[in-house]
């Protein structure tokens, strides 16, 4: 979520263009490990260039667009650029290793190299702050927001992308605060008794979790217009596959609100999702949601046999962090 949360953070800064005058653009892009065959560019406005490989193995393409913030895709990853009047970008990846491999060359392309450099940071940040105590948790935020500055106020950068970056400055310290302390929370539930629920059952009556007690069971919230929720789908569902017939149950909770009951059935139906499929009583003011802190969907538990919480935050299924974990409780 964390990797999530840092792409996406400046994607809200490019839900805005600086200026409305278009001016051309050469990109040309050559990514190692490819994801596929075509690189997608989206910006403001519903701005979407599509960009096919060529014979030389190269993604590139002249188009007109405005100055401001831009996000490219792979059908995988993503990550932010920003256009200037002009701009000859040249961009160089290993999309097996997306994020720490990025680099732009040309003209016009030190606030991508930033953006870049940025996103970077701030993943390694997320994943090594968090294991601080509090104080110095809030020491290290304080440190970071000063070199941001001092970087962004340093380098020979447009007067518009810096001050669009000290706003997402502020509001990347706010999230890291915040996920912090949610973090806390939900390491406080680790070790503890799950909260119940009892919820209506896709192959008819209802479920406790109380019934599933002596196996590990591993809980999805999620909803049928929850597009990341949608894209974990084939991952659990290999998941499931691989350990069919060992100690755990998945659970999947839909937190549609009721009078997308109808749809959720036939979502369940049509796409033939396994497991034990369930809709919370209340939505998001569920009790169980509740008592998880849950904010944002796709969310995954992991609890164990008594009942207990063995994480109250657990890794995707898309994640290979997962199946190391689940490897060592049921092998």
């Amino acid at each position: 979520m964390k990797k999530i949360f840092v792409s996406g953070l400046l994607i809200l800064s490019a839900l805005n263009v600086i200026g409305q005058a278009k001016s051309q653009i050469a990109f040309t892009a050559k990514i190692s490990n490819r994801n596929s065959d075509t690189l997608v560019i989206k910006g403001a406005n519903n701005f979407k260039q599509v960009i096919p490989i060529n014979k030389k193995e190269l993604f590139a393409a002249n188009f007109e667009a405005p100055k401001g913030f831009y996000m490219f895709s792979d059908g995988v990853e993503s990550s932010n650029l920003y256009l200037k009047p002009n701009s000859e970008v040249n961009l160089t990846m290993n999309a097996k290793e997306f994020d720490e491999t990025i680099v732009y060359k040309g003209k016009g392309v030190n606030e991508s190299n930033f953006l870049a450099q940025y996103a970077l940071s701030n993943e390694k940040f997320l994943n090594e702050a968090f294991t601080k105590e509090a104080t110095e948790f809030a020491s290290l935020v304080e440190t970071k927001k000063k070199s941001d500055l001092e970087k962004i106020e340093k380098g020979d950068y447009d007067p518009e992308f810096k001050t669009a970056l000290k706003k997402s400055f502020e509001e990347f310290n706010q999230y890291a605060v915040q996920e912090y302390e949610r973090a806390s929370l939900m390491n406080k539930l680790n070790g503890k008794p799950s909260a119940e629920f009892d919820y209506e059952n896709h192959k008819g009556g209802k479920t406790k979790l109380s019934d599933l007690k002596g196996k590990y069971v591993y809980i999805d919230l999620w909803a049928t217009w929850c597009g990341p929720c949608r894209a974990e789908i084939p991952y659990l569902q290999k998941v499931e596959e691989k350990y069919h017939g060992k100690n755990i149950e998945f659970v999947s909770v839909s937190v549609d609100v009721v009078k997308d009951h109808d749809k959720w059935q036939k979502f369940v139906t049509d796409k033939q999702l396994g497991g034990i499929q369930l809709f919370s009583d209340k939505d998001w003011q569920s009790e169980f949601i509740k008592s998880y802190g849950v904010m944002s969907i796709p969310r995954f538990i992991l609890i164990d046999p008594k009942g207990n919480v063995l994480n109250a935050d657990a890794p995707r299924p898309s994640s290979q962090e997962l199946q190391t974990k689940l490897d060592a409780l049921l092998n």
